[in-house]
């Protein structure tokens, strides 16, 4: 897999924000089919930065609906809880 399809993108979310100012971490989608090592090298190749620990979650699709009688399923897509070294950072804007 190529860099760009294994991690597409960096979520901003208030907690995210909070966990970046306090903690150095970042939450990165990645692709469900990358492990934990791939997404360290992927972070570490795109953003410029030493990865210290990753966490990862799939995250189940939901059930929505559309109107009255279409029900669906949001997709399933894998969260990865980056933890950079001290003094790195990615920068969002």
């Amino acid at each position: 897999m190529n860099t760009f399809d294994i991690v597409k993108t960096v979520r901003l979310t208030e907690k995210g924000t909070r966990q970046s100012d306090e903690l150095n971490q970042y939450t990165v989608v990645a692709d469900r089919r990358a492990n934990k090592t791939q997404i360290r090298n992927a972070v570490q190749e795109l953003f410029k930065v030493k990865v210290i620990k990753i966490n990862t979650l799939n995250v189940r699709g939901k059930a929505r609906r559309k109107r009255t009688a279409q029900a669906g399923v949001t997709n399933t897509w894998k969260k990865a809880l980056v933890t950079l070294q001290e003094g790195d950072k990615i920068s969002l804007t």
